[in-house]
């Protein structure tokens, strides 16, 4: 039983945590896709800052393997409980 809610809170962690990625990987390289230069770099004036086109593999990564890994954690307890 505690191995049980020790696989839902782990599962439900990595989900919560490939949220949080999927929305640094919007913030940082999806918004700017259009604007990198061929050295992979954007300049934003109005914040001054420089964003990273590197940012978006690993963001995305980070995100796709959180996600998978929590939703595998998730749906593997629904069937044997189900």
């Amino acid at each position: 039983m505690v191995l049980r809610w020790l696989r839902v809170l782990a599962g439900v962690t990595l989900i919560v945590l490939g949220v949080l990625f999927a929305l640094a990987f919007e913030a940082r390289y999806w918004r700017w896709r259009d604007c990198f230069n061929e050295l992979g770099r954007c300049y934003d004036p109005v914040s001054q800052d420089v964003y990273l086109e590197q940012a978006g593999m690993v963001w995305g990564g980070l995100a796709a393997l959180s996600l998978l890994a929590g939703l595998y954690l998730v749906v593997r307890l629904r069937r044997r409980s189900g």
